[in-house]
């Protein structure tokens, strides 16, 4: 599914975003941008040392913010390492995950990036809810993109097909005529 936001495109797809060749993938990540498990630790899996190597020069980063590696194996040139709230703990969640999507988009048009893919942030062990989720995500990203930028391509990334109905769901109530 597809939406076009000015001169760039939100796109959902269901799979590994590991395997995505887009200019970026977004990594899920905690403010010491350790890659541990979930999304960090596929990316860690596959894309090698160098990605954890060049965490440990930003780390660590405040909820909300976002900060740049190399994308090491991986497909993708970059990683972009964003760090969303937990649920109970981050105050205001649904803000600071905004921000989160917000710092990520930033920082890939500060590097001349064109494509950019995201997981569902904070959804697995933070506890966020995958329809608020999806709503503050896809809300952010289309503001974003009616302001200047380079970037061409926005990409959300959901592993199971149930995230993918919920983004798919909710971006479809902002495509003129899909009632």
């Amino acid at each position: 599914m597809q939406l076009h936001v000015g001169d760039s495109t939100i796109e959902l797809v269901q799979g590994d975003i590991t395997e995505l060749a887009t200019d970026a993938i977004v990594n899920a990540a905690n403010a010491q941008l350790q890659l541990g498990g979930g999304v960090a630790g596929a990316i860690r899996r596959k894309g090698g040392p160098a990605i954890q190597a060049k965490c440990n020069t930003h780390g660590p980063i405040r909820v909300g913010e976002a900060a740049i590696t190399t994308g090491g194996d991986l497909k993708a040139r970059h990683v972009i390492h964003a760090v969303g709230p937990r649920m109970g703990v981050d105050t205001p969640e649904d803000e600071l995950l905004a921000g989160a999507t917000r710092s990520s988009l930033q920082l890939a048009d500060q590097h001349g990036l064109k494509s950019i893919a995201f997981p569902a942030i904070s959804t697995g062990i933070f506890g966020y809810p995958i329809e608020r989720c999806a709503t503050v995500m896809l809300a952010t990203a289309m503001d974003y993109l009616t302001a200047q930028t380079g970037l061409e391509r926005v990409v959300f990334c959901l592993y199971t097909p149930a995230d993918y109905a919920v983004f798919e769901a909710e971006l479809g109530n902002h495509i003129p005529g899909n009632d």
